[in-house]
């Protein structure tokens, strides 16, 4: 596949084509690591993390799991 390096502001930018952005798996705002290897320009996309408090929560265990934690003396009315 064939695209143009632009202008844009200051910089450069390169246009992925849509058919390319789905192959690689990135959408609009997805970060991505350029670097240059040999006489090559590599744009490789950075997997981003969502964490699901499912997932989460499927690693408590009895063994990783702590007692309460002092915080003080109440302030203000607090009714415990």
């Amino acid at each position: 596949m064939v695209t143009k390096i632009q202008k844009w502001g200051n910089s450069l930018g390169l246009r992925i084509p849509k058919a390319l952005a789905k192959e690689a798996g990135v959408e609009e705002g997805a970060e991505v690591r350029i670097t240059f290897e040999g006489d090559r320009l590599v744009v490789q996309p950075i997997q981003s993390f969502r964490y699901r408090l499912r997932d989460l929560l499927s690693e408590v265990r009895e063994d990783n799991l702590h007692g309460e934690i002092p915080t003080g003396d109440p302030i203000g009315r607090e009714g415990w």
